[in-house]
């Protein structure tokens, strides 16, 4: 890999390298709750199309940012769950900041007013991550899912307002 990043549209032709780097968080055990890597259609069918980003380093993924539905209500139709993942061998070097940094913007201008962030307690440098990215903490859901070795998890929610969209 070189040092040149970039960041710009996920495509259908990124989906193995973002399948790849979700599995890589899901071995962290602190990323996500979930155990199992879905395969493509199901991972495509719960994200939002138009606000998918990669970063690339030497032209090879190296993490994702994607959105998925709040709520298929209408009224919460400009608020959207968020996730970021980076690559095991690329963590430390601002990656997740810069997918962040490119998500925010694109969402704004898609009208999303609010983006919801559920990280797991022990997650520190995701909510680090979040919190230098203007995201606040609204709460802890204490004991609210198991992961895959059975455990109950405490997850932190965090919430971004848009100072542009919604208004």
């Amino acid at each position: 890999m070189t040092d040149r990043l970039a960041i710009g549209p996920m495509t259908a032709a990124d989906a193995d390298a973002v399948l790849r780097i979700f599995g890589e968080g899901i071995a962290t055990g602190n990323a996500t709750l979930d155990g199992v890597v879905p395969d493509w259609p199901q991972w495509d069918a719960a994200h939002r199309a138009e606000c998918r980003i990669v970063a690339r380093l030497g032209g090879e993924v190296v993490g994702w940012t994607a959105l998925s539905d709040y709520s298929s209500r209408e009224v919460y139709r400009g608020v959207a769950w968020e996730s970021v993942y980076v690559a095991a061998a690329a963590r430390g070097r601002g990656i997740g900041g810069a997918l962040l940094s490119g998500l925010i913007p694109l969402t704004e201008r898609r009208g999303i007013w609010t983006l919801v962030a559920g990280i797991e307690r022990e997650n520190e440098a995701s909510l680090r991550l979040h919190h230098r990215a203007g995201f606040r903490r609204i709460g802890v859901q204490e004991r609210v899912g198991r992961d895959p070795d059975g455990r109950w998890r405490d997850v932190v929610l965090l919430e971004r307002r848009s100072e542009i969209a919604g208004r």
